[in-house]
Protein backbone atom coordinates (compact mmCIF):
# COMPACT_ATOMS: atom_id res chain seq x y z
CA UNK A 1 0.00 0.00 0.00
CA UNK A 2 1.60 3.50 -0.87
CA UNK A 3 2.24 5.85 1.66
CA UNK A 4 -0.45 8.50 0.42
CA UNK A 5 -2.99 5.06 1.21
CA UNK A 6 -1.97 4.63 4.30
CA UNK A 7 -2.21 8.10 5.20
CA UNK A 8 -6.05 8.38 4.27
CA UNK A 9 -6.91 4.99 5.69
CA UNK A 10 -5.25 6.29 9.07
CA UNK A 11 -6.95 9.84 9.20
CA UNK A 12 -10.17 7.76 8.76
CA UNK A 13 -9.12 5.90 11.30
CA UNK A 14 -8.39 8.46 13.86
CA UNK A 15 -11.08 10.43 12.94
CA UNK A 16 -13.42 10.63 16.21
CA UNK A 17 -15.74 13.92 16.09
CA UNK A 18 -18.73 13.45 13.25
CA UNK A 19 -19.87 16.38 12.46
CA UNK A 20 -17.88 20.38 10.76
CA UNK A 21 -16.34 22.43 13.06
CA UNK A 22 -16.02 22.12 16.86
CA UNK A 23 -17.68 18.53 17.74
CA UNK A 24 -20.83 18.43 19.77
CA UNK A 25 -21.23 17.23 23.19
CA UNK A 26 -22.20 13.55 22.30
CA UNK A 27 -19.42 13.42 19.78
CA UNK A 28 -17.11 13.85 22.39
CA UNK A 29 -18.88 11.34 24.59
CA UNK A 30 -18.34 8.71 22.03
CA UNK A 31 -14.56 9.77 21.65
CA UNK A 32 -14.30 9.53 25.46
CA UNK A 33 -15.88 6.43 25.88
CA UNK A 34 -13.84 4.58 23.36
CA UNK A 35 -10.67 6.06 24.72
CA UNK A 36 -11.60 5.25 28.00
CA UNK A 37 -12.46 1.05 27.09
CA UNK A 38 -8.70 1.38 25.20
CA UNK A 39 -6.56 2.94 28.44
CA UNK A 40 -8.09 2.36 31.61
CA UNK A 41 -6.13 -0.26 33.98
CA UNK A 42 -3.19 -0.09 31.64
CA UNK A 43 0.06 1.37 32.90
CA UNK A 44 1.75 4.05 31.07
CA UNK A 45 5.16 3.01 29.70
CA UNK A 46 6.74 5.97 28.21
CA UNK A 47 4.96 9.58 27.51
CA UNK A 48 5.68 12.16 24.59
CA UNK A 49 4.35 15.11 25.37
CA UNK A 50 5.02 17.55 22.28
CA UNK A 51 3.79 21.04 23.70
CA UNK A 52 6.25 23.40 25.10
CA UNK A 53 5.00 23.79 28.97
CA UNK A 54 5.18 20.02 29.04
CA UNK A 55 7.85 18.69 26.92
CA UNK A 56 9.54 17.63 29.80
CA UNK A 57 6.71 15.77 31.81
CA UNK A 58 6.54 12.27 32.37
CA UNK A 59 3.87 10.20 32.82
CA UNK A 60 5.69 6.58 33.19
CA UNK A 61 4.70 4.31 35.29
CA UNK A 62 1.29 5.76 36.09
CA UNK A 63 -1.69 3.55 35.75
CA UNK A 64 -4.97 5.27 33.52
CA UNK A 65 -8.01 5.04 36.09
CA UNK A 66 -10.48 6.90 33.95
CA UNK A 67 -10.99 9.07 30.30
CA UNK A 68 -14.34 11.10 30.52
CA UNK A 69 -15.94 13.71 28.86
CA UNK A 70 -17.28 17.20 30.74
CA UNK A 71 -19.25 18.87 28.39
CA UNK A 72 -16.98 18.84 25.36
CA UNK A 73 -13.58 18.52 27.53
CA UNK A 74 -11.88 15.23 28.06
CA UNK A 75 -10.10 14.39 30.97
CA UNK A 76 -7.74 11.60 31.96
CA UNK A 77 -6.71 10.79 35.20
CA UNK A 78 -3.97 8.37 36.97
CA UNK A 79 -3.65 6.47 39.72
CA UNK A 80 -0.74 9.62 40.87
CA UNK A 81 -3.31 11.93 41.28
CA UNK A 82 -2.12 13.76 37.78
CA UNK A 83 -5.26 15.08 34.89
CA UNK A 84 -4.18 15.16 31.26
CA UNK A 85 -7.13 17.87 30.21
CA UNK A 86 -7.57 17.98 26.23
CA UNK A 87 -10.27 20.13 23.71
CA UNK A 88 -11.05 19.08 20.54
CA UNK A 89 -11.79 22.35 19.20
CA UNK A 90 -11.75 22.26 15.14
CA UNK A 91 -9.19 19.94 14.54
CA UNK A 92 -8.25 17.40 17.36
CA UNK A 93 -8.32 13.60 17.49
CA UNK A 94 -7.86 10.86 19.87
CA UNK A 95 -6.50 7.47 18.85
CA UNK A 96 -4.75 3.83 19.78
CA UNK A 97 -2.27 2.39 17.54
CA UNK A 98 -2.03 -1.73 17.54
CA UNK A 99 1.33 -3.26 19.02
CA UNK A 100 3.99 -2.35 16.51
CA UNK A 101 2.20 0.36 14.32
CA UNK A 102 3.32 3.74 13.68
CA UNK A 103 1.64 6.82 12.12
CA UNK A 104 2.74 7.53 8.53
CA UNK A 105 5.83 9.97 8.52
CA UNK A 106 3.24 12.38 6.76
CA UNK A 107 1.37 12.64 10.29
CA UNK A 108 4.50 12.72 12.51
CA UNK A 109 4.60 16.81 13.24
CA UNK A 110 0.58 16.21 14.24
CA UNK A 111 1.44 14.24 17.18
CA UNK A 112 0.69 16.40 20.36
CA UNK A 113 1.09 13.46 23.05
CA UNK A 114 1.64 9.73 22.63
CA UNK A 115 1.37 7.49 25.47
CA UNK A 116 3.23 3.77 24.85
CA UNK A 117 0.70 1.24 27.39
CA UNK A 118 2.15 -1.16 28.98
CA UNK A 119 0.26 -3.75 26.12
CA UNK A 120 2.12 -2.20 23.45
CA UNK A 121 -0.43 -0.05 22.06
CA UNK A 122 0.04 3.55 21.66
CA UNK A 123 -2.85 6.41 22.47
CA UNK A 124 -2.18 9.27 20.39
CA UNK A 125 -3.41 12.74 20.34
CA UNK A 126 -2.80 14.52 16.63
CA UNK A 127 -3.42 18.24 16.25
CA UNK A 128 -4.80 18.53 19.56
CA UNK A 129 -5.17 22.53 20.21
CA UNK A 130 -5.47 22.19 24.01
CA UNK A 131 -3.49 19.66 25.93
CA UNK A 132 -3.30 20.58 29.96
CA UNK A 133 -1.70 18.88 32.85
CA UNK A 134 -2.67 19.55 36.39
CA UNK A 135 -3.26 17.58 39.97
CA UNK A 136 -6.99 15.83 39.39
CA UNK A 137 -7.89 17.79 42.57
CA UNK A 138 -7.31 21.16 40.64
CA UNK A 139 -10.08 19.99 37.28
CA UNK A 140 -11.97 22.88 38.55
CA UNK A 141 -9.75 25.54 37.04
CA UNK A 142 -10.57 23.62 33.50
CA UNK A 143 -14.09 22.82 33.29
CA UNK A 144 -15.53 24.54 36.98
CA UNK A 145 -16.56 27.11 34.84
CA UNK A 146 -19.37 24.81 32.74
CA UNK A 147 -22.95 24.49 33.26
CA UNK A 148 -24.67 21.50 33.71
CA UNK A 149 -23.76 18.47 31.35
CA UNK A 150 -26.15 17.44 29.44
CA UNK A 151 -24.87 13.90 29.19
CA UNK A 152 -23.43 13.68 32.34
CA UNK A 153 -24.30 11.63 35.28
CA UNK A 154 -25.17 14.44 37.70
CA UNK A 155 -27.43 16.02 35.51
CA UNK A 156 -29.09 19.25 36.85
CA UNK A 157 -32.49 20.40 34.64
CA UNK A 158 -33.44 22.93 37.13
CA UNK A 159 -29.92 24.79 37.13
CA UNK A 160 -29.46 24.80 33.79
CA UNK A 161 -32.91 26.19 33.12
CA UNK A 162 -31.76 28.67 36.05
CA UNK A 163 -28.80 29.71 34.41
CA UNK A 164 -30.00 30.24 30.49
CA UNK A 165 -32.72 32.38 32.22
CA UNK A 166 -30.28 34.38 34.40
CA UNK A 167 -30.21 37.31 31.08
CA UNK A 168 -33.93 37.13 30.48
CA UNK A 169 -33.08 39.72 27.42
CA UNK A 170 -30.27 37.31 25.96
CA UNK A 171 -30.88 35.74 22.64
CA UNK A 172 -31.91 31.92 23.35
CA UNK A 173 -29.37 31.06 20.59
CA UNK A 174 -26.93 32.44 22.63
CA UNK A 175 -28.04 31.60 25.86
CA UNK A 176 -28.07 28.05 24.63
CA UNK A 177 -24.14 28.27 23.24
CA UNK A 178 -22.91 28.87 26.58
CA UNK A 179 -20.98 26.75 27.51
CA UNK A 180 -21.59 27.98 31.18
CA UNK A 181 -25.02 27.81 30.90
CA UNK A 182 -25.22 24.27 29.29
CA UNK A 183 -22.58 22.02 29.00
CA UNK A 184 -22.08 19.90 25.47
CA UNK A 185 -24.84 21.61 23.19
CA UNK A 186 -23.13 22.85 19.91
CA UNK A 187 -24.87 24.44 16.83
CA UNK A 188 -26.24 21.33 15.07
CA UNK A 189 -28.39 20.77 18.60
CA UNK A 190 -29.31 24.23 19.39
CA UNK A 191 -30.88 25.12 16.00
CA UNK A 192 -32.64 22.12 15.97
CA UNK A 193 -34.23 22.18 18.89
CA UNK A 194 -35.28 25.96 18.18
CA UNK A 195 -36.92 24.39 15.21
CA UNK A 196 -38.53 21.79 16.52
CA UNK A 197 -39.88 24.04 19.79
CA UNK A 198 -40.80 26.44 16.82
CA UNK A 199 -38.61 29.35 18.73
CA UNK A 200 -37.22 32.07 16.44
CA UNK A 201 -33.54 32.10 17.41
CA UNK A 202 -33.19 35.78 18.68
CA UNK A 203 -36.59 35.34 20.81
CA UNK A 204 -35.01 36.42 24.65
CA UNK A 205 -35.05 33.58 26.59
CA UNK A 206 -37.18 34.83 29.39
CA UNK A 207 -39.94 34.35 26.74
CA UNK A 208 -39.41 30.94 26.10
CA UNK A 209 -40.32 27.63 27.81
CA UNK A 210 -36.24 26.77 28.98
CA UNK A 211 -37.15 23.73 30.26
CA UNK A 212 -38.88 22.33 26.93
CA UNK A 213 -35.99 23.12 25.03
CA UNK A 214 -33.93 21.46 27.35
CA UNK A 215 -35.41 18.11 27.84
CA UNK A 216 -35.96 18.22 24.16
CA UNK A 217 -32.17 18.88 23.49
CA UNK A 218 -31.07 16.54 26.35
CA UNK A 219 -33.68 13.55 24.48
CA UNK A 220 -32.18 14.04 21.25
CA UNK A 221 -28.44 14.03 22.16
CA UNK A 222 -28.85 10.99 24.54
CA UNK A 223 -30.43 9.20 21.29
CA UNK A 224 -27.22 9.99 19.71
CA UNK A 225 -25.18 8.37 21.94
CA UNK A 226 -26.41 4.91 20.88
CA UNK A 227 -27.10 5.84 17.08
CA UNK A 228 -24.59 6.15 14.42
CA UNK A 229 -25.80 9.47 13.46
CA UNK A 230 -26.86 12.94 14.85
CA UNK A 231 -30.98 12.61 13.72
CA UNK A 232 -33.86 15.01 14.40
CA UNK A 233 -36.16 14.49 11.79
CA UNK A 234 -36.14 10.41 12.33
CA UNK A 235 -34.97 9.93 8.63
CA UNK A 236 -31.25 8.30 8.98
CA UNK A 237 -30.97 8.37 4.78
CA UNK A 238 -27.86 10.95 3.77
CA UNK A 239 -28.93 14.50 3.70
CA UNK A 240 -32.24 13.47 5.12
CA UNK A 241 -31.20 14.07 8.87
CA UNK A 242 -31.48 17.60 9.83
CA UNK A 243 -34.80 20.27 9.75
CA UNK A 244 -32.75 23.46 9.10
CA UNK A 245 -28.90 23.29 10.13
CA UNK A 246 -26.80 23.25 6.80
CA UNK A 247 -29.52 23.91 4.81
CA UNK A 248 -29.40 27.22 3.96
CA UNK A 249 -31.64 28.38 1.18
CA UNK A 250 -33.24 25.05 0.83
CA UNK A 251 -36.72 24.47 1.17
CA UNK A 252 -38.24 23.95 4.84
CA UNK A 253 -39.02 20.28 5.07
CA UNK A 254 -42.19 21.24 6.47
CA UNK A 255 -43.55 23.76 4.64
CA UNK A 256 -41.04 24.94 1.38
CA UNK A 257 -40.08 28.30 2.87
CA UNK A 258 -36.38 28.71 2.00
CA UNK A 259 -33.86 28.22 5.10
CA UNK A 260 -32.10 31.38 6.26
CA UNK A 261 -28.63 31.61 7.47
CA UNK A 262 -26.79 34.41 9.88
CA UNK A 263 -23.61 33.71 9.26
CA UNK A 264 -20.97 33.70 12.60
CA UNK A 265 -20.20 36.96 13.10
CA UNK A 266 -17.25 36.86 15.58
CA UNK A 267 -18.67 37.82 18.74
CA UNK A 268 -18.74 34.91 21.56
CA UNK A 269 -21.76 32.52 21.31
CA UNK A 270 -22.95 34.39 17.98
CA UNK A 271 -22.59 31.38 15.66
CA UNK A 272 -24.17 30.17 12.43
CA UNK A 273 -27.67 29.83 12.96
CA UNK A 274 -30.33 28.38 10.68
CA UNK A 275 -33.28 28.83 10.99
CA UNK A 276 -37.44 28.44 8.64
CA UNK A 277 -38.82 31.94 8.75
CA UNK A 278 -42.54 30.62 8.42
CA UNK A 279 -42.21 27.84 10.92
CA UNK A 280 -39.80 30.85 13.61
CA UNK A 281 -41.39 33.51 13.01
CA UNK A 282 -40.27 36.02 15.10
CA UNK A 283 -42.21 37.87 18.23
CA UNK A 284 -43.63 41.01 18.14
CA UNK A 285 -40.95 43.60 18.86
CA UNK A 286 -38.36 40.99 19.46
CA UNK A 287 -34.92 42.54 20.04
CA UNK A 288 -31.49 41.22 18.27
CA UNK A 289 -32.68 40.20 14.95
CA UNK A 290 -29.79 39.27 12.75
CA UNK A 291 -29.19 42.14 10.51
CA UNK A 292 -27.70 40.50 7.71
CA UNK A 293 -29.35 37.37 7.70
CA UNK A 294 -28.18 34.87 4.32
CA UNK A 295 -30.37 33.35 1.57
CA UNK A 296 -27.85 30.88 -0.10
CA UNK A 297 -29.57 30.13 -3.48
CA UNK A 298 -30.24 26.87 -4.83
CA UNK A 299 -30.46 26.14 -7.92
CA UNK A 300 -33.62 24.04 -8.94
CA UNK A 301 -35.39 22.85 -12.33
CA UNK A 302 -38.75 24.43 -12.44
CA UNK A 303 -40.89 23.63 -15.30
CA UNK A 304 -43.31 26.89 -15.93
CA UNK A 305 -46.58 26.41 -18.48
CA UNK A 306 -46.67 29.01 -20.90
CA UNK A 307 -49.63 30.04 -22.66
CA UNK A 308 -48.85 30.93 -26.41
CA UNK A 309 -52.08 32.41 -28.87
CA UNK A 310 -53.00 29.77 -31.47
CA UNK A 311 -55.18 30.31 -34.51
CA UNK A 312 -57.22 27.50 -35.50
CA UNK A 313 -59.64 27.54 -38.72
CA UNK A 314 -63.13 26.65 -38.33
CA UNK A 315 -65.97 26.55 -40.18
CA UNK A 316 -68.92 27.84 -39.62
CA UNK A 317 -72.54 27.20 -41.61
CA UNK A 318 -73.96 30.68 -42.82
CA UNK A 319 -77.65 31.13 -44.21
CA UNK A 320 -77.35 33.69 -47.00
CA UNK A 321 -80.49 35.31 -48.46
CA UNK A 322 -80.64 34.56 -52.75
CA UNK A 323 -83.52 36.12 -54.83
CA UNK A 324 -84.01 33.71 -57.85
CA UNK A 325 -86.39 34.34 -60.68
CA UNK A 326 -89.61 32.34 -60.71
CA UNK A 327 -92.36 31.71 -63.41
CA UNK A 328 -95.73 31.23 -61.93
CA UNK A 329 -98.77 30.66 -64.44
CA UNK A 330 -101.54 32.59 -64.22
CA UNK A 331 -105.28 31.84 -65.03
CA UNK A 332 -107.14 34.85 -66.78
CA UNK A 333 -110.74 35.04 -66.32
CA UNK A 334 -112.89 34.90 -69.38
CA UNK A 335 -109.75 34.55 -71.37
Amino acid sequence: MSEDALVRRTRIRIRIRETGGVPEGDSVWRAARRMSGALVGRAITASDLRVPRHATADLSGQTVTAFVSRGKHMLLRTDAGVTMHTHFRMDGSWSVLGPGRRLPRALGGDVRVALTLDDGRTAVALRMPVVDLLRTADEATVVGHLGPDLLGAGWDEAEAVRRLGSDPARPVVEALLDQRALAGIGNLWAVETLFLRGVFPWTPAGSVDLGGAVRLARRMMMHALTHPAQVTTGDTRPGRTQWVYGRAGRGCRRCGTPIVLRKATGAAYQRETWWCPSCQPPQRGTAGRPATPVVVPVVVPVVVPVTVPVTVPVTVPVTVPVTVPVTVPVVVAGA
